[in-house]
């Protein structure tokens, strides 16, 4: 294969520099199309002249050095704001918004020659974006609540500030206290906890509480399933509501777990996926039948106003039971080795049943027997199961854990008539084939 010209590398650099100028540019001309020619300040040309000159630039700096192309940009700097001073005063309009982004899009193109290509065109459609959407952030900010505000900077700060704070690895000497783990695991509770917030607040109380879920249980569906008792508990949402989007995340939850374990071991996944798949069915299928009265008592009464973004003291309390709970199943689990595997799978899964998948999967690659490792999973999603009920029936949910409950018991039964039907099957086949 023929070398590719020295200029051609540059050339399709400045052609990006130009691109950013172009889109900057479309989106700041859009926002000026009703204004009559003439009278459109800084569209489409300038901001693509503007790229190009920062692409310019950015082939100049190994010719000129950093000090020229610095005062160059200084130079455009000066007159672009001076310029745009210039006719905001003229407009009476007190916004810098086409200032910055003039700025932006000439050290975008500077940039797209010296640097990254990909971060610089990255970089350009998230500045568009935001720029684009001036209304809906605006209406945004004035619908933000101080309690949504103050709950989303305690998790910020407890993810920026203190997290990097907290030692990594185990601070005892069995090695079953991590602080940063289980710092990790309380960021997790608050933010499952205001997600389904905003999820209720910003889709409705059907649609939110749904997808709420579906997004929490891609994650923990243990979170999801607690902080929907404390909703059922708070009046937030109905019992069959809760129940229903407590059976979605338990399905999310089986299927997730199924394929985690598949990962490492065919033999495995041939398995268990049938038992998984046909669970997490009966829990679609509860889900459905469940939502169904509570989307008609939604429609004919008002729903109950969401109370609290975030419930500080119900998440300190399940923070401190998942602490304790997960520093016995590494006590359990570091005491008993691989001969207590079940033991393990049950004290584990109370917590963290993709651990359990992701354990006993990679001890399948080593020699684990295939009905050993499949059976140790299902107790540990069995387990799994089994606290989330208790969890949400200690809470004080009576409605939302019977129902729950139901769910829990159809989806265990399906499942085992599937897993006791599995060798059968597998049998008959060989035969056959």
């Amino acid at each position: 294969m023929p070398d590719e010209p020295v200029w051609l590398e540059p050339l399709q650099r400045v052609g990006l520099a130009l691109a950013i100028g172009f889109l900057v540019g479309v989106e700041r001309g859009w926002k000026q199309r009703d204004d009559s020619e003439g009278q459109r300040v800084a569209g489409i040309r300038t901001f693509a002249l503007i790229g190009l000159l920062g692409g310019v630039s950015g082939l100049l700096l190994p010719a000129m050095g950093a000090a020229p192309v610095a005062a160059l940009a200084l130079a455009f700097g000066a007159a672009f704001a001076a310029f745009q001073f210039r006719q905001a005063v003229k407009d009476s309009d007190n916004s810098v918004t086409s200032t910055v982004a003039g700025l932006l899009v000439f050290a975008l193109g500077l940039y797209a020659v010296v640097g990254e290509t990909v971060v610089a065109a990255a970089v350009a459609v998230a500045g568009t974006i935001v720029l684009a959407f001036k209304e809906g952030l605006h209406t945004w900010v004035r619908s933000i609540t101080w309690k949504e505000m103050r709950s989303a900077l305690l998790i910020l700060a407890a993810t920026c500030i203190a997290l990097p704070l907290i030692p990594e690895g185990a601070v005892d000497p069995l090695g079953a206290i991590e602080p940063r783990s289980l710092w990790w695991l309380t960021i997790l509770i608050a933010s499952a906890s205001f997600v389904g917030y905003v999820a209720l607040r910003a889709l409705g109380p059907r649609a939110g509480l749904m997808i709420g879920a579906l997004a929490g249980a891609l994650v923990s569906s243990t979170v999801v399933t607690i902080d929907l008792g404390r909703r059922v508990r708070s009046s937030e949402i109905d019992p069959s509501s809760g129940a229903a989007a407590a059976a979605l995340a338990a399905a999310v939850s089986l299927i997730r777990c199924g394929l985690v374990a598949s990962l490492f071991s065919s033999a495995v996944a041939a398995h268990l996926l049938p038992v998984l798949t046909v669970s997490a069915a009966v829990c679609l299928g509860c889900a459905w039948i469940l939502a169904r009265p509570a989307a008609r008592s939604v429609a004919t009464a008002p729903y109950p106003a969401i109370k609290s973004p975030l419930d500080l003291w119900s998440v300190a309390k399940f923070a401190v039971l998942l602490v304790l709970l997960t520093i016995g199943a590494n006590l359990v689990s570091n005491g008993l080795g691989s001969y207590g595997l079940g033991v393990f799978a049950a004290t584990a899964g109370l917590v963290d049943v993709d651990a359990v998948s992701l354990a006993v999967g990679k001890l399948a690659t080593t020699g684990l027997a295939t009905e050993t490792a499949v059976g140790a999973i299902l107790i540990g999603i069995v387990a799994n199961q089994m606290f989330k009920l208790a969890a949400v029936a200690v809470g004080g949910a009576l409605g939302f854990s019977l129902r729950f409950g139901v769910v829990v018991t159809l989806a265990g039964i399906a499942g085992t008539i599937v897993h006791a039907l599995t060798p059968i099957i597998f049998s008959s086949l060989s035969l056959l084939s």
